[in-house]
């Protein structure tokens, strides 16, 4: 049974979910709470605006850029097994494939490249992508194109560095790109292979997997993706910054696009994983608590650089493909968490070091708004964090 407390907290929490749909532009959302008391699971919206039906629990949905928590994972296990270091250099690994415009192999490092601070520029900004995907026309034109791996790499450097290694944040899909390919090169075996061993089966994570070049649909039950996430008609991909982007995107109020049926080969190894919520929080729980890891490499895993200044997620700190909260904001409170976002799909999974307490929630819709997960966050854990 639980008492009064958890359900005021469980009604809050419900009364989150209903803002998102009825105010932030959401579709459909679920959440699921893990704690002493057991689990819950909550909905409000729907997985399909043409049909209303309801969302349940054990869909399968994408997880975006949690995937690079998987990433680093594989790359943590491979360094207590001693075949690689996080301060190997890139070069040493993939000889050549950094030394172009103006980037160094020699200078980065693996763990710069885990920890979003080698330098390299934003990849999701990069123009060859923004003329596939940034307007509505585009993206149906170029929806099902596959990416290889080749095509990535050089994807990852087709601008130039925006700092020196080491000396800030910068969130880049690239960095990813660089560290499957090292993964693939250490073990000769393919990146979804390592992922499937040394992650999701130690975890016991049945609904999960990284997602195959070819996919474009999900497993049943899933709910159908819809996406808002376009720049205006017109808008020239090379004229869009860090800084700038969010002025670029179309009019509020235009009907959705449905996205579901999607080739997210241009994700791999910076996040292409397909799981459940559920999947989700034992996946977490594991990352935060250090069940998965040696205690050297779960150190490593936290040991979190400021995102300050980097229009990434406010009130954060970047682990290697996690991040906590900084504990100004939360009161001196410890959360950790993995979240991505793409067309069509957000999830954010957070909860305490001991995994004892996890909350994962998922919208059929991409990222809107930084207050759906403070106000989660808030609802759940009693934690205030100013957006």
């Amino acid at each position: 049974m639980t008492g009064n407390a958890d359900n005021a907290g469980r009604e809050k929490l419900q009364r989150v979910l209903d803002w998102a749909v009825a105010e932030a532009g959401v579709p459909g959302i679920v959440a699921e709470v893990r704690d002493a008391n057991g689990s819950w699971f909550a909905t409000a919206g729907v997985a399909n605006i043409q049909t209303g039906t309801r969302r349940q629990p054990g869909e399968h949905v994408h997880t975006g850029s949690s995937g690079k928590a998987f990433t680093a994972a594989v790359m943590l296990t491979l360094e207590a097994e001693g075949r690689l270091s996080l301060d190997d250099t890139v070069e040493k690994w993939l000889p050549g494939v950094l030394n172009v415009n103006g980037y160094d192999g020699n200078k980065i490092t693996i763990r710069h490249l885990l920890s979003n601070t080698s330098g390299l520029f934003s990849t999701g900004l990069a123009p060859e992508l923004g003329h596939r995907y940034a307007t509505r026309s585009g993206f149906v034109k170029h929806r099902f194109d596959e990416f290889t791996t080749e095509d990535l790499l050089r994807l990852a450097v087709s601008q130039p560095p925006v700092g020196e290694p080491g000396d800030r944040f910068e969130y880049a899909n690239g960095g990813f790109y660089l560290a499957g390919a090292i993964i693939e090169k250490v073990t000769g075996n393919s990146y979804a292979e390592e992922v499937d061993r040394r992650v999701i089966q130690p975890l016991g994570l049945t609904n999960t997997y990284v997602r195959p070049t070819q996919d474009i649909g999900y497993p049943d039950p899933h709910p159908r993706a819809y996406s808002n996430l376009f720049y205006k008609d017109g808008t020239d991909p090379a004229t869009v910054t860090p800084e700038n982007w969010e002025s670029m995107i179309e009019e509020p109020g235009l009907e959705p696009l449905d996205v579901t049926e999607f080739n997210t080969s241009s994700a791999w190894s910076a996040g292409n994983v397909v799981s459940t919520i559920g999947d989700m929080i034992r996946f977490i729980n594991a990352m935060a608590s250090g069940s998965l890891l040696p205690p050297a490499q779960h150190r490593e895993m936290w040991t979190t650089v400021s995102t300050e200044g980097s229009y990434w997620m406010p009130h954060a700190r970047y682990g290697l493909g996690l991040f906590e909260f900084d504990k100004e904001a939360t009161g001196g409170r410890t959360l950790r968490g993995v979240g991505g976002s793409l067309w069509g799909f957000f999830i954010c999974t957070v909860g305490t070091p001991d995994g004892e307490h996890t909350i994962a929630f998922h919208t059929n819709t991409e990222w809107k708004t930084w207050d759906l997960l403070f106000k989660v966050i808030e609802a759940e854990f009693g934690t205030s964090i100013p957006a």
